[in-house]
């Protein structure tokens, strides 16, 4: 397979992680919220560090073609990135429900309220998905050694954001189907954003272009990790789980890359 497959595959399957949420919610079985504090900081590690040694290195590297001023461009391009999905952020906020499903809001609210709240979270999650398909694919169409770690870190994240559209749809309707076709769609944004990134900028793959693409990602790659990942952690910690997830992710992805590299 090529690079660019591979990527879309590895996008795809990164997104349909938030399918698994409503199987959780399904069952009513949420992950121990020790270990989901881990995992969300482990997740935010191995984001912060790829961002900020990995893709923005390769934004300085490809800006450094064009220009004597790589590092330069390539800091433009990282608080283009900061910046844009702040914007959105901003415009459509992407909801940070409890990951609780027995939480008394899910029963004490009435049934069109649950509903109307989990699709209203299908709609800002899907919009924030987009630009994240597109990091995922643009960086394993680089490296696909660095994508991979990558995604598996967004899917992480896409679990817990399936569970928060998935739990108030279901406990609203009932209805699995339509639960999971919820989800679903929220999934699918994420190799759709890939794929629109990549047939708008295919004409146009030259060092510069590369450059502004890799800054842009690391910076939106450092917001979601700083902005949700790490928050979430800690309201589920009941220690040092956050602190230790970030140092393990970071430790692993840093092992991870040294090894590729030999």
């Amino acid at each position: 397979m090529d690079n660019v497959s591979i990527a879309f595959a590895i996008t795809l399957a990164a997104g349909l992680a938030t399918v698994l949420g409503s199987a959780l919610v399904f069952f009513q079985k949420t992950p121990s919220p020790r270990t989901l504090s881990f995992g969300l900081a482990f997740a935010a590690g191995a984001m912060v560090f790829v961002s900020l040694t990995e893709i923005f290195n390769k934004s300085i590297e490809n800006f450094g073609k064009v220009s004597s001023f790589g590092l330069v461009w390539a800091a433009i391009a990282f608080l283009v990135g900061l910046v844009g999905v702040i914007v959105l952020d901003r415009l459509i906020p992407n909801p940070h429900e409890t990951l609780d499903v027995q939480d008394p809001r899910f029963h004490d609210q009435k049934q069109s309220y649950l509903k109307r709240i989990g699709l209203m979270s299908a709609f800002a999650i899907t919009a924030h998905n987009f630009p994240e398909g597109l990091a995922t694919f643009f960086a394993t169409v680089e490296n696909p050694t660095v994508g991979l770690p990558l995604a598996l870190a967004i899917a992480v994240h896409n679990i817990p954001e399936g569970i928060s559209i998935a739990a108030p749809i279901y406990f609203a309707t009932q209805n699995k189907k339509l639960t999971v076709f919820a989800c679903l769609i929220s999934g699918l944004a994420e190799p759709l954003g890939a794929l629109i990134g990549y047939f708008v900028l295919k004409s146009f793959l030259l060092p510069e272009t590369f450059g502004w693409v890799f800054g842009i990602i690391a910076g939106i790659m450092v917001f979601l990790a700083l902005d949700e990942l790490l928050p979430a952690a800690k309201r589920y910690a009941d220690g040092h789980e956050t602190v230790y997830g970030l140092a393990g992710g970071m430790a692993v992805m840093a092992i991870s890359l040294a090894l590729f590299a030999v």
